[in-house]
């Protein structure tokens, strides 16, 4: 059968690949902006970083000005791919011109690292990094956190061209809320809560007692659900400053829930909010997860883990309660940020954690993972299954916020699962046959697939994948890749169907 490869519409690829180069570059101009300010010695390399993203992304946009404006599926699919794939690669540049992370292997791993959000990476002292690198560095995650073609998607009707095949392949998730007809101006207002939402935070950790720099980067990190931290202890730097830890406690909870949701509570819709299935079974999970971790460190931990004081210290409880809180939310929401090494407490709680990996945030989060929608109806299908059973002939149909929910929405969470296990079953093979031993490559594997960052083993929280060979850092990648687009949109790439004719 001949395949489809002439119907492509190659030149419309290639023209927001282009326009993405050219968002990609003027965010290391402003990186490099950062480093003039701070002085920090690297101006000219990040400059140069910048400017030949920009000159390459002009060049390819000027070679395809007269592009055919229609993006059909296959399309967008290979676009939001492939976009992902190059914009790491260019974003390695700041990395590789300022030295900070030699090599192609490791700065991709960091960039690709930066736009999953996953927050895993191969610095062993990140405060020896240039200010201006450790600014682009949260920045890769501030721009994959709401997605690159999010981002673009409000900026194409400039250009005369339509995004929804775009936002679709972004965000193939079942969360279908939009919060405007336009694709756009939905993509324009969740941009606006994600910008207004950084400067809250910036300026919350700021008067908290953060300094300016390190407060941008962490709510960069933050709001991003990424893990990024100017510190090599992440925020258990701060563990004398417990205010700083309750405000990234705060906008981990919000950059975890639906950001429809932010929406509707700045429109005082609050009933809507408090309706939702998700957020409340997201809100109900984080509390009880929260109660269980606190009682067994508080009880439990080891209390030769310097960040928790002894039981007889007064002010105890409420440490364990703030850590308790802090890394449950970390890990639920993918952000990965550490005050504590959770595989230091106790072994129930090691895995407690390590199942937490599974979980994922809300959909339509900057969360990775699973998704807590997904989970809900899996167990309402489930449920209904042993009706089915007793009752063959009935008409059972899976209701999510009161809804039925269409059958092929509960075949494709269901499909989704089976792939993502699937998925984890075979990272860990690959990383096991690369010579990790098998904690490692169980605990890399569910942090990678899920964008959270800390793992297990010798990729334990306060460990770095700086020891990965190379090419378990680039399986790790690719993990990473397809975890931060919900598998369907890469893994359909590598299916004949998609190339042939219809």
């Amino acid at each position: 059968m001949r395949t489809s490869l002439s119907r492509l519409n190659f030149k419309i690829i290639l023209h927001i690949m282009g326009l993405l180069f050219l968002v990609n570059g003027g965010f290391m101009l402003l990186a490099a902006l950062i480093s003039a300010i701070y002085k920090d010695g690297v101006t000219f390399e990040i400059s140069m970083a910048g400017l030949v993203t920009l000159v390459a992304g002009a060049v390819v946009m000027f070679l395809t000005k007269d592009h055919r404006k229609e993006i059909q599926k296959r399309e967008g699919y290979i676009i939001v791919a492939s976009g992902w794939v190059f914009m790491s690669l260019i974003g390695t540049l700041p990395y590789i011109f300022t030295g900070a992370i030699p090599g192609i292997t490791n700065a991709f791993f960091e960039t690709m690292s930066g736009y999953s959000t996953t927050g895993a990476s191969v610095l062993s002292d990140i405060e020896s990094i240039p200010k201006g690198v450790l600014f682009w560095r949260s920045i890769t995650h501030w721009i994959g956190g709401m997605g690159i073609i999010v981002l673009a998607i409000a900026i194409l009707p400039l250009l005369g061209i339509g995004g929804m095949q775009l936002f679709a392949a972004e965000a193939p998730g079942p969360g279908g809320d939009k919060l405007h007809p336009r694709i756009t101006d939905t993509a324009k207002r969740l941009w606006l809560i994600y910008v207004g939402y950084t400067i809250a935070e910036t300026i919350l950790l700021k008067v908290a007692g953060m300094s300016f720099f390190d407060a941008i980067n962490h709510s960069l990190s933050t709001l991003s659900t990424g893990g990024f931290s100017t510190k090599n202890d992440s925020v258990a730097y701060y563990n004398d400053n417990p205010l700083i830890q309750y405000i990234i406690i705060v906008f981990m909870f919000l950059a975890g829930t639906n950001f429809v949701l932010s929406y509707f509570a700045f429109k005082k819709k609050f009933r809507k909010i408090f309706k939702d299935e998700e957020f409340r079974a997201y809100s109900i999970l984080i509390v009880g997860l929260t109660v269980i971790a606190s009682l067994l460190i508080y009880y439990e931990a080891d209390v030769t883990d310097s960040s928790i004081a002894h039981p007889m210290v007064l002010g105890h409880f409420e440490s364990s309660v703030r850590h308790a809180l802090f890394q449950v939310l970390a890990i639920v929401t993918t952000t990965g940020f550490v005050t504590a090494d959770y595989t230091l407490w106790t072994p129930f709680l090691t895995i407690f954690f390590f199942g937490l990996m599974f979980l994922g945030g809300s959909a339509g989060s900057t969360a990775g993972g699973i998704k807590i929608m997904r989970h809900l109806i899996m167990i309402k299908n489930g449920v209904l299954e042993f009706k089915r059973t007793l009752h063959p002939n009935a008409i059972l149909p899976v209701r999510y916020n009161t809804k039925a929910i269409p059958q092929p929405i509960v075949f494709n969470i269901l499909g989704f699962f089976i792939l993502y296990m699937l998925s984890f079953i075979v990272g860990t093979l690959v990383f096991t046959w690369m010579g990790l031993d098998f904690r490692t490559a169980l605990g890399g594997t569910a942090s990678t697939l899920g964008n959270v960052g800390p793992a297990l083993g010798d990729l334990g929280p306060v460990n770095n994948y700086g020891s990965l060979p190379d090419a378990a850092k680039w399986w790790a990648s690719f993990l990473m890749l397809i975890g931060r687009l919900e598998l369907f949109t890469v893994l359909i790439l590598f299916t004949p169907f998609f190339w042939r004719n219809r």
